[in-house]
């Protein structure tokens, strides 16, 4: 006699052994599968897991992490943090890094743990590691700061700063209320560099991105605080009745196409501009150690012991390392810049073999220094190539309306978030308070039919990365020479220095919306509603 229960308890246990092989394989072997965003491909959303996350698990796609389970364990919550600390990547396993977003890095690259209270004090002791990580760095904003750098200008000319410029950068600082009593820097600094409004001495305002540059070195302790989610209290949700109108209709059909680009610049020549660039620009700084003594006789509070200042400085010595480049380290110099400017193996050798030996030899001085700052030169060149050399061409593709739909879009009201009566969405989230005046005037201005702030998934593809413009902007027709709109919101114009990579992706944007449009939407820059009236009554 078979004993029916004992043979549906077996094939129910089979099945389940199935399924979790099948579950394990999926997880811990096919990550490509699980990394597909094809619905029918790959349905998987959500990984209830035992032990998964502890380690051996690299999975770079995971946004949020939902601990279930009370742990008092440290080293597991790490573990499971981990999970979540990888940058993405997209459906082809392309890193999506500075390189690719631009900016947008940081918005993409969000991980959020809904966590419980035993995760508060193990997210402030995380930061206090990350603090000591990078105790290195100055934490106030003095002349010393200044003092020795090298500052560059809008035309690529460099100076050296001096004790008198220092003083006159820092009083500067003081003057417009960026750095308080003790050099740190306040909430004013931010948001005027939010707006593009930073004022800086007369005296180097030429070179003012490399000012701002040796002020962000400054370590904050604000930037390692993580966001509280729940403090956004604002989902945007599209306005139906807005897609629906016939003059946001038409502004999407003449916006929504895609397009390829094509740069037809000599290789030869970008090589020969890149040595140039970097035999007269490339300034490497030694690794020097610094020993400082002295004495401490009484600690009067927490506060001077953290700052130093109860340490009386009696001596200090400066010591050059002359051996930088330790045999224990292998720098794949080569391929680093490869990865960085986007060109091949061979043209970079070309590079690194045309330039001047007294050149090259400050690689050994600072290897790291020496990567960033030469790529970054090579691009610049390869930016300026881009501008002169590039066209685009349209293609069938498009973007659909999912591109507003499926993304979800959270901020504060009252801190970067208002309601709006135009806009695509029923609010808006702003990233500046010159953002947040240009859409209240958008938002009361008679001439306005609707607008967008664009989400990132809408973006323009160029040979320096993604980009994203800000705005798209139908007016009522009768009421404008140009109905069709697409901005770029920046702060002053007068004070802003765009870098040159900044300013390809405009121009790129330029041809692309000529390509797609034939000229029915006009793009520009703009630093207030004011100057957009202007180009559209034109």
């Amino acid at each position: 006699m078979i004993d029916s229960k004992a043979n549906e308890k077996r094939e129910n246990t089979k099945e389940k052994m199935s399924n979790d092989v099948n579950a394990y394989d999926l997880i811990m072997k096919n990550k490509e599968l699980l990394l597909d965003r094809n619905p029918k491909k790959s349905p998987v959303r959500f990984i209830f897991s035992h032990s998964a996350l502890r380690e051996g698990w690299d999975n770079p796609n995971v946004f949020q992490i939902c601990t279930l389970k009370q742990s008092s364990s440290d080293v597991r919550k790490r573990q499971e943090v981990g999970r979540g600390l990888r940058l993405c990547v997209n459906q082809d396993g392309e890193r999506m890094d500075t390189n690719v977003l631009g900016n947008d890095v940081h918005n993409v690259n969000v991980l959020t743990v809904i966590a419980s209270e035993s995760y508060d004090s193990f997210a402030k002791g995380l930061q206090s590691e990350i603090a000591e990580a990078v105790a290195d760095r100055p934490k106030a904003v003095t002349e010393d700061l200044f003092i020795g750098k090298v500052l560059k200008d809008i035309n690529g000319n460099e100076q050296v700063v001096d004790t008198a410029t220092a003083r006159a950068i820092h009083f500067d600082l003081i003057v417009n209320g960026y750095i308080d009593k003790k050099g740190a820097l306040t909430d004013k600094y931010y948001e005027d560099k939010a707006n593009g409004e930073l004022k800086i001495a007369e005296e180097v305002a030429d070179s003012a991105a490399s000012v701002i540059e040796i002020i962000d070195s400054i370590y904050d302790g604000r930037a390692m605080q993580p966001e509280n989610a729940r403090s956004n209290n604002v989902e945007l949700e599209v306005d139906e009745s807005k897609l629906a109108m016939p003059e946001f209709k038409a502004l999407w059909g003449k916006i929504n196409s895609k397009s390829v680009y094509v740069v037809d610049f000599d290789t030869d020549e970008l090589v020969r501009n890149s040595i140039d660039a970097l035999d007269r620009k490339l300034r490497v700084s030694k690794i020097y150690f610094k020993v400082e003594t002295g004495t401490m006789e009484q600690i009067e509070s927490k506060a001077e012991l953290e700052t130093g200042s109860s340490f009386a400085k009696e001596e200090s010595t400066t010591y050059e390392s002359s051996k930088a480049v330790s045999s224990n380290v292998k720098y794949d110099l080569i391929g680093k810049l490869v990865d960085e400017t986007g060109l091949t193996r061979k043209a970079v050798i070309q590079i690194l073999q045309g330039i001047q030996p007294t050149t090259f030899s400050q690689f050994k001085n600072n290897p790291e220094e020496f990567i960033i700052k030469a790529a970054a030169l090579i691009n610049d060149e390869k930016a300026t190539a881009i501008i002169e050399h590039i066209t685009y061409n349209v293609i069938d593709d498009k973007y659909g309306t999912d591109v507003f739909t499926d993304p979800t879009i959270r901020g504060r009201l009252g801190v970067n978030a208002m309601k709006a009566k135009k806009h695509l969405y029923n609010h808006i989230v702003y990233d500046s308070s010159n953002e947040q005046a240009f859409a209240t005037e958008l938002d009361t201005n008679t001439n306005v039919a609707v607008y967008v702030k664009l989400p990132d998934g809408f973006y323009i593809s160029t040979p320096v990365g993604h980009y994203n413009p800000d705005w798209a902007i139908a007016f009522y027709e009768g009421t404008v020479k140009h109905i069709y709109f697409v901005a770029e919101t920046k702060g002053s114009m007068n004070s802003m220095q765009l870098r040159l990579v900044e300013d390809s992706k405009i121009h790129c944007a330029r041809e692309h919306f000529k390509a797609i449009s034939n000229g029915e939407v006009v793009y520009d820059v703009i630093d207030s509603y004011k100057e957009l009236l202007d180009i559209v009554t034109k």
